[in-house]
């Protein structure tokens, strides 16, 4: 690579940077709560899908917790809040 001449001119371009989403809406595992109400409520709440949901109770049945929602706090908090209404454990969490 050649160095910059005095007389080369540099071009300035847009690039669109994406963000990634700040927070995640956590699900923790307990002794409690059954694998179907914890899909019931991923779809009621979260929007998700029956396969997305199950998938979701597994891995926080195994793992012990699982970001089952990326986004803004102000969409994950009232999230969150339906899901504790439900009696299951939920934190909404800054993403690392």
């Amino acid at each position: 690579m050649k160095p910059f001449a005095d007389s080369d001119v540099l071009e300035l371009e847009d690039v669109e940077v994406k963000i990634a989403s700040p927070y995640q809406l956590i699900v923790w595992n307990d002794d409690v709560n059954t694998f179907e109400w914890v899909i019931e409520t991923l779809i009621e709440v979260c929007g998700h899908t029956y396969e997305q949901a199950e998938q979701c109770a597994y891995i926080i049945h195994f793992t012990g917790k699982y970001a089952v929602k990326n986004g803004a706090y102000e969409d994950l908090r009232p999230m969150c809040d339906a899901i504790l209404e439900r009696g299951i454990n939920a934190t909404v969490e800054v993403t690392v």
